[in-house]
């Protein structure tokens, strides 16, 4: 089992951001410890960074985890994840690409999808259901950013059947349902991804398809290339901070932790 953190160099909307503090510690600290702690006692289970950059691979050196360099032609989490797998002594089974931006994850997210990999899932990816509060909040959310966030269509069995940056499925009689259930039917997407190795070659051998550029959204393509995606129900994390891709959001992300508390576990190198 190999998990990756990606760490791009490069970012048009925060430059270098895995190094840039977040209430006083990086964006790429926090996900290290959050990783460390979410498969604490995993037997076989490898976490490395993989970047392209010296300085943050040095960065990930000094919390005690292990830089792979790999090329920053690289576009995607996904690739970069890939190509890390690819200079490992021996091929793992499973990769995880845990994204370096989302360092605070639902507790139990990365244990979800690792469990859902050993049970036979190709691909495996978090979900959280939303109760009615929360849906009113993400349509709001996207009555700002309409691209911000992703919902998931999945069948009873955990399969998704989509996944869209609209607000999916569309909600008929919607307030008699609400009087009758306390959660919604809609189901967001939590972006951290687990492959089997082959899935994973498989997709990266793919050139992105259509829907998946219409929508903005890698994980179309699996689904196009017929690769099912198992979603595995998680609890909603501590406080929603989505990803950090801005100034903006490293300061709605301190002002929550000033308000609920740091969620981010210590960090214990080596």
């Amino acid at each position: 089992m190999l998990i990756v953190i990606p760490a791009r160099a490069g970012s048009s909307r925060l430059p270098r951001k895995p190094l840039r503090p977040i209430a006083g510690r990086t964006l790429l600290h926090r996900t290290i410890a959050m990783a460390r702690a979410a498969t604490a006692g995993l037997r076989d289970a490898e976490l490395l960074v993989a970047t392209d950059d010296e300085e943050i691979a040095a960065h990930a050196g000094a919390a005690g985890c292990r830089a792979a360099m790999t090329d920053s032609a690289i576009a995607t989490g996904s690739g970069r994840a890939l190509a890390a797998a690819r200079q490992s002594a021996r091929p793992p089974r499973f990769v995880v690409n845990l994204q370096g931006d989302s360092p605070f994850q639902p507790e139990g997210a990365l244990r979800a999808v690792i469990a859902a990999l050993e049970m036979g899932a190709e691909v495996a990816t978090p979900v959280i259901a939303l109760d009615w509060s929360a849906l009113d909040a993400l349509r709001e959310h996207k009555a700002r950013s309409p691209f911000s966030g992703t919902t998931c269509a999945r069948a009873p069995d955990g399969r998704a059947l989509w996944f869209s940056k609209n607000i999916i499925p569309a909600i008929r009689n919607e307030d008699a349902l609400r009087r009758t259930e306390a959660l919604s039917p809609v189901w967001r997407h939590i972006g951290l991804y687990g492959y089997t190795l082959d899935a994973l070659t498989r997709f990266e051998a793919t050139a992105p398809t259509t829907l998946e550029n219409l929508e903005g959204l890698e994980q179309l393509r699996l689904l196009e290339l017929g690769i099912p995606v198992t979603t595995v129900p998680v609890a909603p994390p501590r406080f929603d901070s989505s990803g950090i891709d801005t100034e903006a959001d490293i300061t709605r992300v301190e002002a929550l932790i000033a308000a609920h508390g740091d969620p981010t576990p210590p960090l214990n190198p080596g």
